[in-house]
């Protein structure tokens, strides 16, 4: 699984790469009310990842635009058009045409062991070799999938700030690793190669609505290290891992699922405390990096989330940590994004912020990811500036945007 995860990785990192760039295109105007302003130089384009660099340049060099473009969203499995539990064949025709990068699996497409086993061995079947990433969020304590579910025999574990609380620091460490290990060892027995986590946020705001004790704790130093055991423990059972939520969710009061939520920190004082979490994880090896719907003006100068957030993710997280590996968007449908934007329009823009993955868990069937979803939107403005017409393969292509 680890080898397979590197190779998406890589091919990832080389299609936002290109995609990016058509994106770009010859300097037009940004997408939609809210978007960003663009800004006067355009990021450093990154290199691909130098895992067997020649075989995923012939694969890429073999996939249609419609293929590449997929790559970069995570969707739900219900978002194909049909079931939430297993596949049909209208799905698997739908996804020929229109592939996506990876799926994110909930509560609703996990009935009982035997399903879901079953469930993840048709996802992976699609796409060939161009097969999609599973993923799911599966923290522990209140954040579970598969472990809230009494169907399944797996350990279960307490929240990351209370599990083994009180204890000091090095049998924390031992504990969060041996715990993350646990979890990435029943999630790959059943077909993941992702889990969203873990929680890389400091738990400190009493009045924080959605974080508390999904933080390992309110002290930076302790939770980086904290952080830093998990991401080992789930490399340990050979399961990716994806940090979150950057630039930290902690010190906020609103949660994002419902509406945006924002800190009022400073950049050093980021940097100083909920930043020592991420820069740990990312020096562990962490697969990853979620951007939540956090606005940050202290830093930005606006009122727009990290998400979509030049600023935040290719200047800060990339430029001052110096990350060069993967970044997904928090889920696109969550009302701190959908309440101002498009589907189209947060794809975009997320994009040309330096995201690598869109999560756009759309589950209201083909007709919105398509016509009105991510999808579509960065077609269409990849049409906008190079005045694609249709082509055989390339469908969705169009230059009047239709």
């Amino acid at each position: 699984m680890a080898k397979t995860l590197r190779k998406k990785t890589a091919m990832l990192l080389t299609t936002v790469l290109l995609c990016s760039i058509f994106l770009c295109g010859c300097a037009s105007d940004a997408t939609g009310s809210g978007a960003a302003p663009k800004p006067e130089t355009q990021p450093e384009r990154r290199p691909p990842v130098e895992i067997e660099e020649d075989n995923i340049t012939r694969v890429l060099s073999s996939m249609t635009l419609n293929q590449k473009v997929g790559q970069l969203f995570i969707i739900r499995p219900e978002a194909l058009g049909s079931s939430a539990l297993s596949l049909k064949e209208e799905d698997v025709a739908f996804y020929e045409k229109y592939p996506a990068g990876g799926f994110c699996l909930f509560a609703q497409n996990i009935r009982d062991p035997e399903q879901l086993a079953a469930f993840t061995e048709q996802l992976h079947s699609l796409g060939g070799r161009f097969s999609p990433l599973l993923t799911v969020d599966e923290e522990g304590g209140i954040v579970t999938r598969i472990a809230a579910d009494r169907d399944f025999d797996v350990p279960r574990y307490p929240d990351a700030g209370r599990l083994a609380a009180g204890a000091d620091l090095s049998e924390r460490e031992a504990a969060v690793r041996d715990a993350a290990s646990a979890i990435g060892s029943y999630l790959k027995e059943y077909g993941f190669d992702l889990d969203f986590a873990p929680v890389a946020d400091v738990n400190t705001n009493r009045y924080n609505p959605v974080i508390g004790t999904r933080a390992y704790s309110s002290d930076p130093e302790e939770a980086a290290a904290l952080v830093a055991a998990a991401v080992q423990g789930f490399h340990d059972s050979g399961m990716g891992c994806c940090l979150k939520h950057w630039p930290g969710h902690g010190d906020t009061k609103t949660d994002t699922h419902r509406g945006q939520a924002q800190t009022d920190k400073t950049w050093d004082e980021i940097l100083s405390c909920e930043a020592l979490p991420f820069e740990s994880g990312i020096a562990a090896g962490a697969d990853m990096v979620m951007a939540a719907h956090i606005a940050a003006p202290q830093v930005t100068g606006t009122d727009e989330p990290a998400s979509l957030s030049y600023v935040l993710i290719t200047e800060k997280l990339r430029g001052e940590l110096g990350y060069t590996g993967v970044v997904v968007t928090d889920s696109l449908e969550m009302g701190a994004v959908s309440n101002r934007y498009s589907s189209g329009e947060a794809a975009v823009q997320a994009i040309l912020a330096g995201a690598d993955i869109d999560h756009l868990v759309l589950g209201n069937g083909s007709n919105i990811l398509v016509r009105d979803g991510g999808y579509r939107g960065v077609i269409v403005r990849i049409g906008e500036n190079f005045n694609y017409t249709r082509q055989e393969g390339n469908d969705l292509i169009c230059g009047s945007g239709e």
